[in-house]
């Protein structure tokens, strides 16, 4: 895990450029990959099939915004959600194995957070998000806080979701 970190970093590459590169690195492997997300409602898998010929390299996504979704979908377990709250590494983590778990896909990504305006804490303020990444190479999780209002935190998870898994599978 890493230290959680502002959107004050450079901007990414542009979201067409971003999944074409993720498409590429995907294709050459011949590897699917899937979705799991709460906060985004689906837009990583919107930025993923917008690209002509992604049925090449996307499986599937699952948009799972209620906790009792996150359960039956993706059998993330209930009793994890309410000891550590939907918004965690251990619920982002299990989301993302369960992505793999319920799907083809060998490679996946999980978001779940707080996009506000309302739902914050002071313990996870608006703009909180918990990444999971699955490769072959195993999960990987982050903790981002993101600054603005809902659009804001919800495109930067989106762009932040699919740069950092262009990122491992150049590993």
């Amino acid at each position: 895990m890493t230290e959680p970190l502002s959107n004050s970093e450079p901007p990414a590459p542009d979201l067409p450029a971003l999944t074409a590169d993720l498409a590429e690195k995907l294709r050459a492997k011949g590897r699917f990959m899937a979705t799991a997300e709460s906060c985004t409602g689906g837009m990583i898998s919107a930025a993923c099939t917008d690209l002509a010929g992604s049925s090449d390299w996307f499986e599937r996504g699952f948009v799972t915004y209620s906790n009792e979704a996150k359960t039956e979908l993706l059998g993330v377990d209930a009793a994890l959600i309410a000891q550590h709250g939907a918004v965690s590494e251990e619920v982002a983590c299990a989301m993302v194995q369960g992505a793999i778990a319920h799907s083809r896909a060998q490679v996946a990504v999980a978001v779940t957070g707080v996009a506000g305006p309302s739902g914050g804490s002071k313990a996870k303020p608006v703009g909180t998000v918990w990444f999971g990444w699955a490769t072959p190479a195993g999960v990987v999780s982050e903790l981002r806080r993101f600054d603005g209002d809902r659009s804001a935190v919800r495109s930067a998870t989106v762009h932040h979701a699919l740069q950092r898994l262009v990122e491992l599978l150049s590993r």
